[in-house]
């Protein structure tokens, strides 16, 4: 396992200004966001442009990029238009792991599965694989529906967020189920009333997460997603979340 960070940590800067805050906290692996809301890799973009996105993504002082957030905000054809230009960037940019959001909480089952095959369909042919994403107001807020998601999509992984799943729970499901689908996680420190908190004060276990996806021989990254909050030291907050997880690996 490695430690990473994902630059939505700070989405209100500019990419290379954001790249250069994780440089001077000492992350050596990110994750890029790819979003319509960030004016510089957006979806639409790469798809219209794809040899300048590629640029613009090997532009990342010498920090290695180990996934991509894919937020397409397209509908219909061009929704999956946008997704294979994606799967090509992360395959010119060696990078294995997507992310996309779930379906909003209502969408019909079959449709959300007729969706995430489509999108492995998609990534199969580049050799990327597809972690759906883990959250509260989607289908994939609950576990079992997950587990039958990823068994019924073969290929399909799991993006796991294991704050989605403790905030605004009385109470939280158990979710070791889940580790043997999780391709990708992402971390912050949660309580029941607030999704994210200074680290340290939550009920989030970074040892038991760690020890549970060791069981299950996880080898990939844990993403570090902090935003900024009001009168905490943000920075700070980075450095120590890195500081532990990190000693959980030693």
């Amino acid at each position: 396992m490695l430690v990473a960070a994902s630059t939505n940590c700070f989405a209100h800067l500019p990419l290379q200004e954001a790249l250069g805050k994780l440089v001077d906290l000492e992350f050596s692996s990110i994750e890029l966001v790819l979003s319509e809301s960030n004016d510089e890799l957006k979806p639409s973009q790469i798809a219209a442009d794809l040899t300048e996105a590629i640029a613009r993504c090997q532009e990342t002082k010498r920090l290695s990029v180990i996934s991509y957030f894919v937020d397409i905000q397209a509908e219909g054809a061009e929704y999956f238009e946008q997704f294979k230009a994606i799967c090509k960037l992360a395959k010119a940019t060696k990078v294995v792991t997507l992310t996309v959001p779930s379906s909003p909480l209502g969408t019909p089952f079959n449709e959300e599965v007729e969706r995430c095959k489509a999108l492995v369909d998609i990534a199969n042919t580049e050799g990327i694989r597809v972690g759906l994403l883990s959250m509260t107001g989607c289908v994939s807020e609950d576990p079992d529906t997950v587990c039958v998601i990823c068994d019924h999509v073969k290929g399909l992984a799991l993006s796991l967020d294991p704050s989605h799943y403790v905030y605004q729970r009385e109470n939280p499901p158990d979710i070791d189920k889940l580790y043997k689908y999780v391709h990708h996680i992402y971390l912050r420190d949660t309580t029941k009333d607030e999704l994210q908190v200074r680290v340290g004060l939550g009920v989030i276990d970074y040892g038991k997460l760690v020890n549970n996806l060791a069981k299950h021989d996880y080898q990939r990254a844990l993403c570090v997603d902090i935003v900024p909050q009001d009168d905490v030291d943000h920075m700070a907050e980075l450095r120590k979340v890195r500081l532990l997880l990190e000693s959980l690996l030693i």
